[in-house]
């Protein structure tokens, strides 16, 4: 695996490869000349695996180890991950800030009825959701005097003027408001997309 990240910091341009990185660890005398350290053809490697490797200022300016850019990448995985952790709080913060601001909008205002047994159906996140109506309520969903808002897993039926307001903070909350200026509205009044 090293291998392969090798090779794609030298592609990538990060790292330069150093030819013949063996004639750096021998000293420049004759070809049969034995290491430093002497001992022989295996004495002297296993005496240099052991040894760091020479330093950076050694290398032609330009270059780069394979240590340093590990160095590197780690740094820039690590401030990448740092900015994603942030901004995913940042959001976290204003999905929060949106939430009460909707709750406090709609303190007192829902218009949800018990005992009423009329249901108005609607695509909303990609599933077919219902809120509990009267007849009354119902045509004024469906002429667009009123809207449903989803908050806290719950459907609340309110004014257009509320409906409007809440879509300014956060379009996702908005679950239903008829527009009764477009073509989907047939001549009865009703929306083409009432499915029941």
């Amino acid at each position: 695996m090293a291998d392969s990240l090798r090779d794609q910091l030298l592609k990538s341009g990060i790292v330069k490869q150093v030819r013949e990185e063996k004639r750096q660890t021998q000293p420049q005398g004759g070809k049969g000349a034995p290491p430093k350290g002497g001992g022989g053809r295996h004495g002297g490697k296993s005496q240099q695996q052991g040894r760091p490797s020479a330093p950076a200022a050694k290398k032609p300016s330009g270059e780069m180890d394979l240590a340093m850019a590990y160095a590197i990448r780690a740094q820039t995985e690590a401030t990448e991950r740092k900015r994603a952790e942030q901004e995913a709080q940042e959001q976290a913060r204003i999905k929060r800030e949106q939430k009460q601001k909707i709750q406090q909008l709609l303190q007192g205002k829902a218009l949800n009825k018990n005992d009423v047994e009329q249901v108005r159906h609607f695509e909303y996140g990609g599933k077919i959701r219902r809120v509990h109506v009267d007849a009354e309520q119902l045509a004024a969903i469906n002429t667009g005097e009123l809207g449903v808002v989803q908050i806290g897993g719950r459907y609340l039926i309110v004014s257009r003027e509320i409906a409007t307001q809440v879509r300014e903070i956060d379009a996702h909350q908005l679950a239903l408001l008829v527009d009764p200026n477009a073509s989907g509205v047939g001549d009865d009044g009703v929306p083409d997309d009432l499915i029941w």
